[in-house]
């Protein structure tokens, strides 16, 4: 491991709790606690958990793991002293940061208090991983539980459709894109599968009027070069088209051979591997055979279908275009399933790998 992280040779993860109501608190748990894992997490990175230590303890007890952790309140952030008591340097591996509940808030349920609860959880990431690398409570990179973007409205955060949107406005960049990791199964047989969305949250009907020959091409390069923080020297991108068939060159829609052919061009002169429009319905297999590393999505549901139907319970979601490193589980708050210690935490685990991964070849690249 590098040895030039803030406090230790092992980077800093913040991990925001998600939704109080969910299954947030039960993954970050069971990842955490996995006594015999190949790698074992805490031994690659230290951990801070913002989030509400009741909840923790309680997901804990669910799963009959005993406490691994050490609380502090969540007004001691920024004290370092609270960091490593008595210069223990152990005590800081895993620090949930506690979020006291003004409000009751009821498991499986959404609800405003909820909401404000997992909107601040996030917020306080952000806020660690935009502090100086130099800061004691600096976070070399976050990962985000799951959180319901019904709750966020419901206590007043409606203008952030989901976190990548208030990451690009705490980060003060104009726009960020969304990358969907599923990690290689040796024993399914399944290679790695990278996929970048142009669009995001943004209603079916709207799409077209979104894409951009600038727009596409900056999601190409931004998804080339996460591919090569993933250790992908030359990553090979192959890009969807938008229409049934790529358009067929005009008969099912213009916008394939007008806008995508030109932005996969204009990334190749920049020195990209870049390859397409191809249609949707193919380019999967095809990537999954080996040709591409990376599937350039047009929209929400034509890049996250073949990774929640292949990956379900380890895809990774990464946000790109941030000056942070930022990781999360593909997964929502699974209310139907909350307090029930059912909660697969596969998802959350490849995220925090993927996150310490990241932030270690950041580190050593910085060298």
């Amino acid at each position: 491991m590098p040895s030039d992280f803030a406090n230790s040779d092992r980077p800093v993860i913040a991990i925001s709790m998600g939704d109080p109501a969910g299954i947030g608190a039960e993954v970050i748990v069971k990842a955490l606690a996995r006594p015999n894992a190949q790698p074992n997490l805490g031994s690659l990175a230290q951990f801070r958990i913002i989030g509400s230590a009741a909840a923790i303890e309680r997901a804990a007890a669910n799963a009959g793991i005993p406490a691994f952790w050490r609380v502090v309140d969540h007004d001691r952030i920024g004290d370092a002293k609270v960091l490593n008591p008595g210069g223990n340097s152990d005590t800081g591996d895993v620090l949930i940061i506690d979020r006291h509940a003004s409000h009751e808030v009821s498991m499986g349920k959404v609800s405003a208090a909820a909401g404000h609860l997992s909107f601040h959880f996030v917020d306080d990431a952000i806020a660690m991983a935009l502090r100086p690398a130099g800061d004691p409570w600096h976070a070399d990179a976050i990962v985000t539980g799951p959180i319901s973007k019904e709750a966020w409205k419901r206590a007043g955060h409606g203008r952030y459709p989901g976190h990548t949107e208030l990451l690009a406005e705490r980060c003060g960049v104009p726009s960020a894109a969304m990358l969907f990791h599923a990690p290689a199964d040796s024993g399914a047989g399944r290679r790695e599968l990278n996929v970048v969305l142009v669009t995001i949250h943004i209603p079916l009907m709207r799409v077209a009027g979104m894409l951009t020959v600038d727009r596409i091409a900056r999601v190409i390069e931004q998804g080339a070069a996460a591919l090569r923080e993933f250790g992908h020297e030359a990553p090979r991108v192959g890009v969807c088209g938008l229409n049934p068939h790529a358009g067929e060159h005009g008969l099912m829609g213009d916008e394939d051979d007008r806008v995508i052919v030109p932005a996969i061009e204009l990334a190749r002169s920049r020195g990209i591997n870049a390859e397409g429009p191809f249609p949707a319905d193919t380019i999967y297999n095809a990537a999954l055979r080996g040709r591409f590393d990376l599937v350039v999505a047009m929209y929400h549901d034509q890049g996250l279908i073949p990774v929640k139907v292949l990956a379900w319970d380890c895809a990774v979601n990464v946000t790109l275009g941030l000056p942070i490193i930022r990781s999360s589980p593909d997964h929502g708050t699974a209310f139907d399933i909350a307090d029930q210690n059912m909660a697969d935490a596969g998802s959350m685990t490849s995220a925090i790998e993927l996150a310490i991964r990241m932030a270690t070849r950041k580190a050593a690249t910085a060298r």
